[in-house]
């Protein structure tokens, strides 16, 4: 803290993010529902596959991108590698290496969900049950908006005519 109250990593990405909230994943923007649960913003996948420490290759590399000094000189930033399928992972989110690597594994363990499964994977799913959920909210949207043009319309024709309409005619 500053000795405004100002947090002091307020602009680094990464350690301090205004626009990233605890709830949303930056995978894939996965939305929340079933199969999943959700506790205190944590989203708990049931069916995705156990990773195996031995196939695993972590290796600790400095991060980039804005941060300055304490990005530069600190080789918090995870990459984690699946040995047999060969997906790799970069997870540079925050300035603990342990919750990075935490967090590298969570979403290795969504990617390899993906590759194993393909479009049965829960992951996908949630994917296309949150563009039906978006189909459907903008479809109500738009017939609410329907009916109350088809409202003001109605309400137009009800009026009884001005004074201006009569002196005309």
């Amino acid at each position: 803290m500053t000795s405004r109250g100002l947090p002091l990593f307020r602009c680094v990405w990464g350690i301090a993010r205004s626009g990233h909230h605890p709830g949303q994943s930056r995978l894939n923007n996965v939305s929340s529902g079933w199969p999943q649960s959700q506790v205190a913003g944590k989203k708990i996948y049931f069916n995705l596959p156990n990773l195996k420490e031995e196939e695993l290759e972590e290796q600790f590399v400095r991060g980039s991108g804005p941060g300055g000094q304490a990005t530069n000189k600190t080789s918090n930033c995870v990459v984690l590698k699946h040995i047999p399928t060969g997906i790799v992972v970069k997870c540079h989110q925050t300035r603990s290496v342990e919750q990075n690597r935490k967090r590298a594994r969570e979403i290795l363990r969504l990617r390899l969900d993906v590759f194993l499964h393909g479009e049965e994977s829960e992951v996908e799913q949630n994917k296309k049950e949150a563009v039906v959920r978006k189909q459907e909210k903008r479809r109500q949207a738009n017939e609410n908006l329907e009916r109350k043009r088809l409202f003001k319309q109605s309400l137009l024709e009800e009026l009884p005519p001005s004074k201006d309409n009569k002196n005309q005619g």
